[in-house]
This record gives C-alpha cells, sequence and structure tokens, in this order.
C-alpha cells in the first residue's frame, strides 16, 4: 500500500474516533460527576458515623443521664473539626438507659459543595443519620 493510501485510510478512521467520543464522552462525564458526588456523600456519611462513635465512647464515662448527655455533645463538638463536616449543620441525640447510651448524628448536607454538583446525576439523601449504642454496665 502506497503512503498515500494509508494516510488516507488513517484520516477516515479519525472521523469514526471523533463520533465515538462523542457518543461515549458525556457517558463517561456522568459517571465521573456519579463517582464526585457518591464519593462524596460516602465520605460525610463516614464522618457523621465516626461523629456517633465518639460520642458514645465520651458518654460512657457519665455518671448519670445529664452528664452523659453534656459529654456526648462536648466529644461531637470536639471531634467535627477532624471531618470534612460544617458544625452548624450537626444536631446531636443522646438516649439513656440504664442498659445502654445511644447517640444519635444527624448532618444536614443539604448545603455541602459536594451536594450542588448532582444536577445531572440522581442526588442521595440530603440528610445523613448515624446512631452508635454502647452497653452499660457489661455484658
Amino acid at each position: 500500500m502506497s503512503r498515500f493510501a494509508s494516510h488516507l485510510k488513517e484520516r477516515h478512521n479519525s472521523g469514526a474516533i471523533a463520533a465515538e467520543f462523542a457518543l461515549v464522552g458525556p457517558l463517561f462525564v456522568l459517571l465521573l460527576m456519579g463517582l464526585v458526588v457518591y464519593g462524596g456523600w460516602f465520605w460525610m456519611a463516614q464522618g457523621v458515623s465516626s461523629l456517633a462513635a465518639e460520642g458514645a465512647r465520651a458518654a460512657v464515662a457519665g455518671l448519670d443521664v445529664a452528664e452523659r448527655d453534656m459529654l456526648a455533645r462536648a466529644a461531637v463538638t470536639d471531634t467535627v473539626d477532624a471531618t470534612i463536616l460544617s458544625p452548624d449543620e450537626i444536631d446531636v441525640a443522646v438516649a439513656s438507659t440504664t442498659r445502654a447510651i445511644e447517640v444519635t448524628v444527624s448532618y444536614d448536607a443539604s448545603e455541602h459543595p459536594f451536594m450542588a454538583l448532582p444536577a445531572l446525576v440522581p442526588p442521595p439523601p440530603r440528610t445523613i443519620t448515624r446512631t452508635s449504642t454502647v452497653l452499660v454496665g457489661g455484658y
């Protein structure tokens, strides 16, 4: 095959490659957007779960219900700086019985930058809630 014929064949294939990319490119962009949005959401959910666990661990040291509540809230407030979460959007609920302490942390993620991206992908839930329970007094 001559140089000219091989050059024409390469030019003809490059148009097909551009057409294929025009079909597949938007799908890759949507996939990338989905990875970023849901990856960020799972990162925030892990942070909320960690805050609930830290609050429950700290609450074990309390002698009564009021002290357990105060210790759990203080632990969550002190630990939130180690996460990507905004302290203003966190809500802490502490339920204490004679057998267990349950710390529930809710985070309103609607104002987080990750949640501004899902215009083209189905959005994850805007509120992330995680609960951690610690038994009191042994097994």
